[in-house]
């Protein structure tokens, strides 16, 4: 077994143009000193991370690399969410999610995808640039809108949505394989990707591809109630990076798992601060501990009630707390005895 490192901190939701928050070394500052040990870097805001000088220039990467490295932080991963989204978009959504790209490419959807696979391909090798092994994303959607089935999905709907996915995603995965980086999905409501069943029909449709991997985030489970302990057991194996993000549900007689468009705060499910939420993260940290994971232990801070600082400031505590240094030695090791075949034979009256 080895021990999970942290605890680290998704920096996407804390960025600003005020003081730490917008620039590398402020931000770093402000972690470390939170008790972080650990950076997942978006690729979304220049002023933190230049994605373009970081595919061409090594002597960047190492100046980032510097500069994280004076602060005694480590870069857990990149992240290409909101370009990850872009690969994949379905009609419905094209108005909603041009924001997510530069100006350019906006209102032009080929473009803008094609904009988006090469922002995936830079993360291939600026993250190799890095020393990473491991990147964070969104698959995209594009059979989202059929989640439910009324009307009745025609037949080979299905199929084919995730074929297209696997056909876009491919190039990029191969990209990642020639950089030695594996690619793990956030599973998320909106993505076609959002629980196991998806993720093994994309798998499939991949050709079982070794570079398509997990990022487990608890929360996103809780909300959709399916059995998040569980999970870790079928898929441990391509679990490859890890949000700690809590999150509750309470059923109520006017609203359920679908939220009828409330706001956060009065939703059935909603995203909590570490400890405000329901998810038994003992047992995850133990399951995980168990299988062997060995990534990092990321704080992504959503909460509707608690203000991000304070939700930043008690996660790192949280994590550590959770952090398990895994035994070397059974429990029961000083109550052992020499193999001695002769004896188990007779024990077996053989």
């Amino acid at each position: 077994m080895h021990k999970i490192k942290g605890p680290a901190i998704f920096l996407a939701q804390f960025l600003s143009e005020q003081p730490p928050f917008n620039s590398l070394a402020g931000i770093c500052r402000w972690a470390a000193e939170l008790g972080y040990q650990g950076i997942q870097l978006p690729t979304s805001d220049s002023k933190i991370f230049d994605l373009e000088r970081a595919v061409s220039s090594q002597d960047y990467c190492d100046q980032v690399l510097q500069t994280v490295d004076e602060f005694g932080l480590k870069i857990t991963e990149l992240s290409t969410h909101l370009q990850g989204q872009l690969v994949a978009v379905h009609p419905t959504y094209d108005k909603m999610f041009d924001g997510f790209a530069p100006q350019a490419y906006r209102n032009n959807p080929s473009a803008r995808a094609e904009w988006a696979t090469q922002q995936l391909k830079d993360a291939a090798k600026a993250s190799a640039r890095l020393g990473l092994k491991t990147h964070a994303t969104f698959s995209g959607a594009l059979l989202w809108p059929t989640l439910y089935p009324w009307p009745q999905r025609p037949p080979g709907l299905v199929e084919m949505g995730f074929a297209e996915l696997a056909k876009r995603w491919l190039p990029i995965l191969d990209a990642f394989d020639q950089a030695g980086v594996d690619v793990c999905y956030e599973l998320h409501p909106g993505e076609d990707l959002h629980d196991g069943v998806t993720f093994e029909r994309f798998l499939e449709a991949t050709g079982h591809h070794p570079r398509v991997n997990i990022l487990y985030d608890p929360s996103h489970f809780l909300l959709q109630q399916l059995d998040y302990l569980a999970f870790i057991d079928i898929y441990h194996s391509r679990i490859k990076a890890f949000h700690v993000k809590d999150a509750e549900f309470n059923a109520t007689g006017r609203a359920g798992v679908y939220g009828g468009y409330l706001p956060w705060q009065e939703r059935p499910g909603r995203f909590r601060s570490l400890g405000d939420g329901q998810i038994d993260f003992k047992g995850i940290f133990s399951k995980l501990t168990q299988y062997g994971f060995d990534g990092w232990a990321v704080l992504e801070w959503e909460c509707c009630i608690k203000h991000p600082e304070d939700g930043a400031r008690e996660g790192a505590k949280f994590i550590r707390e959770h952090l398990i240094n895994p035994t070397q030695t059974a429990f029961d090791d000083f109550a052992a005895v020499d193999n001695d075949e002769q004896l188990n034979k007779s024990l077996l009256g053989l």
